[in-house]
């Protein structure tokens, strides 16, 4: 649409989302996108002219954000435009929600859940009640805007010079208490958030395979956990660990993708979720027949009897959430079909009754 003018474009420290305000001298509205660029969630922001007594969505198919009607808005003969020096967006810490400030005065908050197809529009502070286009935002500020402050001393404290070390400090100290001597370190990010290694504890006395993890996954929350459950602690904060016998350095490929993938593709890993596994070459010596991996919080039902157990790495918090860690399993097409089709307990039940170890190599 021509005459729309951009006031604010930015994208999410993990890549994943973008938030755009725009202007048309009617109207502002702000669009949540996607990393493809895809509209996720549209949200009026304010009327600019006297509002009409009815809504008119058509002026969305001619890429044109509607008037919100005069029962909805709290300014219904139109408020003065935005100052776009004064517009800045805070991005939750699990980058799959954004909220909109004039300045210090919230504007808008569009949480991970919201999503226009499933009528859940975003939340603006000029609108009063719900409509398609947004919904009332003091009805709920009390419940979102702690979420906004938290958001906002989260980033500055990544900003700050010690914030990745004291991350990294702390996961790589309790893997050495737990699992053993570290050996080789790698950086499986890719320069931008989420910063993450993995790190290398070869065998031992006891331990005849190798044991990599990563450092710096709990750094961040993962996303869209609130769409699921009221109270996301318990499971917000991951680390994954993978046994092999292996080459190591073979091994922590794998990382490389799976890593940050909660992030990149917005998402969460929990005990017994499967994830298909991605098209690369990097990985492919370790990938041989298998299409997708298994994410298992005790892998004991896969460890040939006690002889591969696996190390304690209970007792980690982080930013007052315990850190879980999360066992890679290598399945085929057809136990990943399994899985879906029953359960990831049942799946686990026929590899133990198979003899299968969770032990790559």
């Amino acid at each position: 649409m021509t005459g729309v003018r951009v006031l604010l474009n930015q994208v999410s420290p993990y890549r994943s989302r973008r938030v755009v305000v725009e202007y048309d001298s009617r109207t502002t509205a702000a669009y949540l996108l996607d990393a493809q660029g895809d509209v996720r969630v549209p949200v009026w922001l304010a009327n600019h002219v006297v509002a009409p007594e009815t809504s008119d969505p058509s002026g969305l198919y001619r890429g044109q954000a509607p008037l919100m009607p005069a029962a909805c808005t709290k300014h219904p003969y139109g408020r003065a435009k935005f100052d776009p020096d004064r517009l800045r967006a805070v991005w939750f810490e699990e980058g799959d929600g954004v909220a909109l400030l004039d300045g210090d005065t919230p504007l808008a908050i569009i949480p991970g859940w919201a999503e226009a197809d499933s009528g859940l529009p975003g939340y603006a502070s000029e609108a009063i009640g719900r409509s398609a286009f947004a919904w009332e935002l003091d009805a709920v500020e009390s419940r979102l805007w702690p979420r906004v402050v938290h958001a906002e001393a989260y980033w500055s404290w990544r900003a700050s010079p010690n914030a990745w070390r004291s991350v990294q400090r702390t996961v790589f100290n309790h893997l050495t208490r737990r699992v053993g001597a570290a050996g080789h370190y790698w950086d499986v990010s890719d320069g931008h958030a989420p910063l993450i290694r993995v790190s290398e504890h070869p065998p031992r006395s006891g331990r005849p395979f190798t044991v990599l993890s990563t450092v710096g996954m709990c750094g961040q929350r993962m996303p869209t956990l609130d769409r699921y459950m009221a109270d996301t602690s318990s499971y917000a904060r991951v680390e994954l660990g993978l046994a092999t016998t292996m080459p190591a350095h073979l091994a922590a490929r794998i990382f490389r993708w799976i890593a940050a993938f909660p992030w990149r593709a917005v998402t969460w890993f929990g005990p017994g979720h499967s994830v298909k596994w991605l098209d690369n070459t990097e990985d492919s010596a370790m990938r041989g027949e298998s299409t997708a991996v298994l994410l298992i919080a005790d892998p004991t039902p896969l460890s040939a009897g006690g002889a591969q157990k696996p190390p304690d790495t209970s007792g980690l918090a982080f930013h007052g959430d315990p850190v879980h860690w999360l066992w890679i399993v290598p399945i085929t097409r057809a136990e990943h079909l399994f899985a879906k089709e029953h359960d990831a307990a049942t799946l686990i039940d026929k590899l133990a009754a198979e003899g299968r170890s969770w032990v790559l190599g």
